[in-house]
């Protein structure tokens, strides 16, 4: 489990909420339907340098998508009649067009008022990893004021289900590291169980998916955005970016700023946070929604945090038995996280906490098993794969081992829940990664850019509020908008009735608010 920054349906409440992920855990989106060729070399080629590529070549930018009725996902149910499926070629490495493309699979729901129609409206909703295809056919009710005047579009990021979905490891290798993995090591030897099992997930994405994954990064997908948006017809990029959407969508920004239409990024990335820095402001945003939430049962919330402290050192030592399965300190972990995601959860925490202390994980290990995407059979879907795939690439840092224990005084003092697993995190996540990663942060400068709305949300855990004043201000003056919520949870849009028609009046009629309006 990483506690990373994804946005989905968490089927428990039919809530939009962001989730965390595991290095050694399994997690969501349906099986790629189309790959490319795979390779068995442990160390896939490195990607050309990602500055100024070639102009597209006409047969990729001339491309017609071949809109059909969709098929199920693995993971649900078809889409209704008014949605339609397509898929879009895109180069494998934007430094050589004219070489090999793999797909970028499409759904659309075209605008119900075609007279007042805006354009195309493209949805990340985060993670990195997260099936736009899969998650806006059920996620739509949510946008429909926006569906009147925009043709709702949703895509499968490079490396994500449809759209050469990378792939790492089987459900058996997932359910094994799951439960043996200790993901806070107290030990050598957990501490090279941890490591070792870190290296073998990186090995078997090269194995699986080789020929892709050097390919993986979110400027790649950036540029595939901008081929999608010329495919489309669309003169400028609209677009709706969550969690790790708001960094496709400032990077998006730095690479084409003349061709920015409306965008709009809620539950924003920290654009200047490296990986300690990012690790960090997880540990005092994590926090931050435990207290909120200990508060809002009348306990003290040093008090109720070190009573939870207490039931997962407990179950670090003596994981409880759930049927077949036990649930252990890191599935904990997992399953209380997701409810810190939105308020309208933080009764089922309590639930699963009382449950716990009584000596039952049942409901603990059902949160972690929706996020980690395990189903009744055991089996896992691959969002954790691609997940980690498009993070390591993006990432230049390697952090050690030594490195992340030196974090950990500092990390448990901010959280005595969350903080020596997020250290340790810093060192586990691309540990003996196959390919190297772009660059320590992302660029989300955007000079000349229009504006764009920038929405933070004060107690938001997995992208903390302060992110979004960074965003803002790396966009630039005149482009970065500000708006804050405040409130609880990841994301505003849809939780926050001021934030939405905020976010409505500037994507449906262009108003743009002034900076640093405030909601809640």
């Amino acid at each position: 489990m990483s506690i990373r920054v994804r946005m989905t349906v968490l089927a428990v409440t039919g809530l939009l909420v962001a989730g965390c992920t595991s290095g050694g855990s399994g997690a969501p989106t349906a099986a790629p339907t189309s790959t490319p060729p795979t390779t068995t070399d442990a160390k896939p080629p490195e990607p050309s340098a990602p500055a100024a590529p070639p102009a597209l070549p006409a047969a990729l930018t001339g491309q017609r998508p071949d809109w059909k009725r969709c098929p199920a996902p693995e993971s649900g149910q078809r889409p209704g009649s008014e949605w339609r499926c397509a898929t879009v070629k895109v180069p494998l490495d934007h430094a050589k067009p004219d070489g090999a493309t793999i797909p970028v699979a499409l759904v659309r729901k075209e605008a119900a008022d075609r007279s007042s129609r805006v354009g195309s409206l493209l949805f990340n909703f985060g993670g990195p990893g997260a099936s736009g295809v899969d998650i806006l056919p059920r996620a739509a009710e949510e946008y429909g004021k926006l569906g009147e005047r925009y043709d709702l579009v949703g895509f499968d990021p490079r490396g994500v289900g449809g759209s050469a979905g990378v792939v790492c490891r089987d459900d058996a290798e997932q359910a094994a590291a799951e439960d043996s993995v200790d993901l806070t090591p107290d030990t050598a030897a957990e501490e090279a169980a941890y490591l070792k099992d870190s290296a073998a997930f990186g090995a078997g994405c090269a194995r699986r998916s080789g020929t892709v994954l050097p390919y993986t990064t979110t400027s790649a997908t950036a540029r595939d955005l901008d081929l999608v948006r010329q495919v489309l017809g669309d003169e400028k990029l609209h677009y709706f970016g969550m969690s790790y959407g708001t960094q496709l969508g400032g990077t998006y920004a730095h690479l084409f700023p003349k061709n920015v239409g409306r965008l709009v990024l809620d539950a924003v990335v920290d654009p200047t946070a490296d990986t300690a820095g990012h690790a960090r402001h997880q540990t005092i945003g994590f926090q931050r929604a435990l207290d909120n939430y200990l508060k809002s049962t009348g306990q003290d919330p040093q008090a109720g945090t070190e009573r939870i402290a207490r039931l997962l050192r407990k179950l670090d030592r003596e994981p409880l038995t759930v049927g077949e399965r036990r649930l252990t300190e890191g599935l904990a972990l997992t399953g209380i996280a997701v409810t810190l995601y939105g308020q309208a959860n933080w009764s089922l925490l309590t639930q699963a906490l009382e449950e716990a202390e009584r000596g039952s994980g049942r409901t603990l290990l059902q949160l972690a098993d929706w996020y980690n995407d395990r189903d009744e059979k055991g089996h896992y879907a691959t969002q954790s794969h691609s997940q980690r795939a498009i993070s390591c690439a993006d990432s230049s840092e390697r952090p050690t081992a030594a490195q992340a224990k030196a974090l950990i005084p500092e990390f448990r003092g901010l959280s005595p829940v969350f903080g020596a697993f997020l250290a340790w995190d810093t060192a586990g996540w691309c540990a003996d990664w196959p390919v190297k990663g772009e660059r320590s942060t992302p660029q989300a400068s955007a000079p000349g850019a229009a504006p764009i709305l920038v929405v933070g949300t004060t107690g938001d855990p997995a992208t903390p509020y302060e992110g979004a004043e960074k965003m803002a201000k790396e966009l630039g003056e005149g482009v970065g908008v500000l708006v804050t919520n405040k409130g609880e949870g990841h994301g505003a849009y849809g939780t926050s009735p001021c934030v939405t028609r905020t976010v409505d009046a500037y994507l449906l009629k262009g108003t743009v608010p002034k900076y640093g309006t405030t909601c809640g």
